[in-house]
């Protein structure tokens, strides 16, 4: 199926690595011409080189997400570049999972105000799309109480309710939908450094996947990347579960 992203303008922000990276690929894979950032010059460096290679349309830009004007510059010169923009993923993570005020003050910086700020900063240029898509990554622990309560799943469930927001507040205008995975595994990610580091802990995580695995970066890339396109019109405010059944709430 078409997925009608061909030509589009996407900005990703997190880009280089795990989910970020995933998504950027799907995105350009389907056609669209794609701004990443991440914090990290050699890691954008070599994303961008390797993406290039591969035949895909992309730019990447060392930003930290939690300056709120370098990020703004971003999407500016981005848009500039592209001629306009037509989809905007927040996708970067802070990772607080520990308790403390640091890990508060950093879910809230990174996770849920680069989400806004993105936002604020996107949508004129979104609404002049005409298919104009905002896609946060979010996750399971927003959802329901797990190991990870506290600052990171206290941020990711306002992610939620801010994207609900959004998407009733500009109804016909901007698309606003939420993706939720569940435990991702991934070479160089969090689960794998827990699987290395706790093996109990990780088969205590495990066992509660009723698949009998985690998810891949590729299946919650192919989640936001089909909730981005056209093709998704009549979804918004909507958080989409990516998880395996891993939940076992009914969201109603």
């Amino acid at each position: 199926m078409d997925l009608q992203l061909a030509g589009k303008a996407a900005l990703v922000t997190g880009g280089t690595k795990g989910i970020g990276r995933a998504i950027v690929e799907s995105l350009a894979g389907e056609g669209a011409r794609v701004a990443f950032c991440a914090r990290t010059e050699a890691d954008v460096d070599v994303a961008q080189d390797e993406l290039r290679t591969a035949g895909h349309d992309v730019t990447g830009t060392a930003v930290d997400v939690a300056d709120g004007a370098a990020l703004a510059r971003w999407v500016s010169e981005s848009a500039d570049r592209f001629g306009g923009l037509d989809v905007a993923v927040a996708n970067v993570s802070a990772l607080a999972v520990t308790p403390g005020e640091d890990s508060w003050r950093a879910s809230f910086e990174v996770d849920l105000m680069h989400t806004v700020r993105l936002v604020d900063a996107a949508l004129p240029h979104l609404e002049r799309s005409g298919a104009g898509s905002v896609v946060a990554v979010s996750s399971v622990s927003g959802r329901e109480i797990d190991f990870f309560a506290g600052p990171y799943g206290g941020m990711k469930a306002a992610l939620v309710h801010y994207m609900a927001g959004l998407a009733h507040q500009h109804a016909g205008r901007v698309r606003a939908n939420t993706v939720s995975p569940g435990n991702v595994y991934f070479d160089g990610g969090v689960w794998q450094s827990i699987e290395r580091d706790d093996p109990d802990f990780f088969a205590k995580a495990m066992a509660l996947n009723p698949t009998g695995r985690m998810c891949t970066e590729e299946e919650v890339a192919y989640a936001v990347t089909m909730l981005a396109s056209p093709r998704a019109s009549f979804i918004t405010g909507t958080n989409l579960m990516v998880d395996g059944a891993l939940t076992r709430g009914v969201q109603l």
